[in-house]
């Protein structure tokens, strides 16, 4: 579990997880402050708190932590999430289950509601994915079934898969990188499940803000290195018009005062902003390409699906260009 401010809702978490009914697991908190924030708490003196001294990003802390251990699963977990006594025990027993599953995805509710955060995860044509169900009543959701791949906030992840088909890409820091390793594990003929009593409540977006000028330049730059990555050349043809129609309902958006465009400037942003961070997200991706490619390469090579069956996963699991906007 990375945490940057080790504040009151971490706590909260250590809490809930000490009230677990599965109890056959060590809880490791990766202090990504870089000031000692975890380190220094005297509430965490009895709990196992590590650091490299910087700010690994998400995926990088739960790298950093996780390739210390052995265990059969790594679980991430936001420290702005509290989850309920069942959740680990249902994780588990639906991985044991199910060895083709290399990942499960929690029922994800938005804290103080009964509405979804997430239940999965959705895949955009462009490549922007978002929460399965957001904001839907979590009764809705009550079957354990496929998704597409978890979200990072609270999931489970089989070791084997992650040695196979490496861990989280560190190099993407903060948001996308659980799509990002889904969608690797995927070409490699993993599956993913939903587990609907693995019930976690979660305060989005709490470090970051729900539409902040940081969050936007992450998710968009991701968005690129993730689609050269992962996209077959059918859909990567494809992605720019995708692209041009969410931009285009950004901008209906934001003169309606609504979705994330709307957000973003009720928060302080202005449309300047966010093309600002659109150029600097495909400077990011022009300096890197090579590297992109590369590891494109070595996604392809691991395939273990064809490119019509992973078209088929992204067109099942779909979200328009228009709903991403609109979250």
């Amino acid at each position: 579990m990375p945490t940057l401010a080790a504040d009151d809702a971490l706590a909260e978490c250590i809490v809930a997880l000490d009230r677990q009914l599965f109890r056959d697991f060590e809880l490791v908190i990766v202090d990504n402050s870089a000031t000692g924030a975890a380190l220094n708490n005297p509430a965490l003196s009895k709990t196992r708190v590590i650091t490299a001294g910087r700010n690994l990003g998400y995926g990088g802390a739960v790298n950093f932590a996780a390739r210390a251990h052995d265990s059969d699963y790594v679980v991430a977990l936001n420290d702005d999430a509290t989850p309920e006594p069942q959740w680990l025990d249902s994780l588990v027993a639906a991985m044991d289950k199910a060895p083709h599953a290399g990942m499960a995805a929690s029922l994800v509710k938005i804290t103080g509601t009964n509405n979804v955060d997430s239940a999965g995860m959705l895949l955009a044509p462009d490549g922007s994915s978002k929460q399965r169900g957001h904001g839907a009543d979590a009764a809705g959701f009550d079957k354990t079934e496929e998704v597409l791949l978890p979200s990072g906030s609270a999931a489970i992840y089989r070791r084997a898969m992650l040695n196979e088909v490496g861990w989280f890409d560190e190099r993407f820091f903060l948001y996308c990188e659980d799509t990002d390793l889904g969608l690797r594990a995927r070409w490699a003929g993993w599956t993913c499940l939903f587990v609907p009593h693995a019930v976690v409540n979660h305060r989005y977006s709490h470090s970051s803000g729900r539409a902040s000028r940081l969050k936007a330049y992450y998710v968009e730059r991701n968005r690129l290195a993730l689609i050269i990555k992962t996209f077959p050349l059918s859909m990567l043809c494809m992605a720019p018009f995708h692209t041009i129609a969410r931009y285009y309902w950004h901008v209906i958006f934001m003169l309606s005062g609504k979705g994330t465009a709307g957000r973003f400037q009720q928060q302080g942003g202005s449309p300047l902003d966010l093309i600002w961070c659109v150029i600097r997200a495909h400077a990011d991706l022009a300096r890197n390409w090579t590297t992109w490619r590369k590891e494109r390469t070595q996604v392809f090579r691991r395939a273990k699906i064809s490119e019509s069956a992973f078209r088929e996963l992204a067109s099942r699991f779909r979200i328009s260009s228009k709903e991403v906007a609109a979250q």
